[in-house]
């Protein structure tokens, strides 16, 4: 019986959030343009320059500018950036009944579209890792699963760097995982997207290296968002990497690494290693 309730509340889950899809598709995006930091609604080539924070519901000034002309930003100023992992059968499958396994990434990690991953010296063995990232849309302390979908703004591309040397032998997986530039995300937020069935595409130089539909992660973003309240107090602007699909590959300098999504676009950033 408490399998059942379970499984008819997962279904309004993704229910309610198809419905808010057709309702609300718009792109959002954090950028600079003339030295200046701002926030916009992108339309096609153009963006819309907000007032403020496309979180808090900032209005349009009138200003449009190319996108040609900016360079985009970590879509978010993020306090908090989580990490799921083994949420894909293909990657690795973790126990669907258990709580999701997570970890922490370091705002400082964080770094926009187009922006070069410049690589610490030592680092001899890092892997790109094509993810669905959650936007937290307003403070959330305990939610339910059920009220989960109300604090999930949008998602995002990104792409979870991870030197595997350092995540076997190291204590934490915080140098492995958070090292300034570990943490591709953008270049967009999207909202009024059924996040839950879009196809992720990860190529390199070019050559698909992982391509699958976010229907097959282990964990849903529902559940997460809830379990994560349970002991943190999400803040807007949050950020969740969902986890990756299929196989990785080191990586080498002066490789592309691109992070396509359905309905959100494609991440895409250079490694220089020197």
């Amino acid at each position: 019986m408490r399998a059942l309730a379970y499984l008819l509340l997962a279904v309004t889950c993704l229910f309610s959030s198809t419905v808010r899809a057709d309702e609300d598709r718009q792109h959002f995006m954090r950028f600079q343009h003339q030295g200046e930091v701002k926030h916009g609604r992108v339309n096609g080539q153009t963006i819309e320059v907000l007032s403020g924070d496309f979180l808090d519901n900032a209005s349009p000034t009138g200003e449009k500018i190319s996108i040609a002309a900016v360079t985009p930003l970590p879509p978010t100023q993020a306090t908090k950036v989580f990490a799921v992992g083994m949420n894909f059968a293909s990657h690795l499958a973790s126990n669907a009944t258990g709580a999701p396994p997570l970890f922490l990434k370091l705002p400082s990690s964080l770094i926009g579209h187009t922006a070069n991953i410049e690589l610490p010296d030592d680092a001899e063995n890092v892997h790109f890792e094509g993810e669905l990232v959650l936007v937290i849309a307003k403070r959330a302390k305990k939610v339910s699963i059920a009220e989960a979908p109300d604090y999930i703004f949008g998602v995002t591309a990104g792409n979870d760097l991870s030197e595997r040397s350092w995540q076997g032998r190291d204590l934490q997986w915080m140098r492995a995982k958070a090292s300034d530039g570990f943490g591709p995300v953008g270049p967009v937020v999207a909202t009024g997207l059924n996040f839950h069935d879009v196809l992720l595409t990860t190529r390199l130089n070019g050559n698909v290296m992982q391509q699958e539909s976010t229907k097959n992660m282990i964990h849903k973003p529902e559940k997460v968002v809830s379990y994560l309240s349970q002991y943190f107090t999400l803040e807007p602007g949050d950020l969740i990497f969902m986890g990756t699909p299929g196989r990785t590959r080191a990586l080498s300098n002066n490789d592309v690494i691109s992070v396509e999504i359905d309905g959100i676009g494609t991440l895409e950033n250079k490694i220089i290693k020197n």
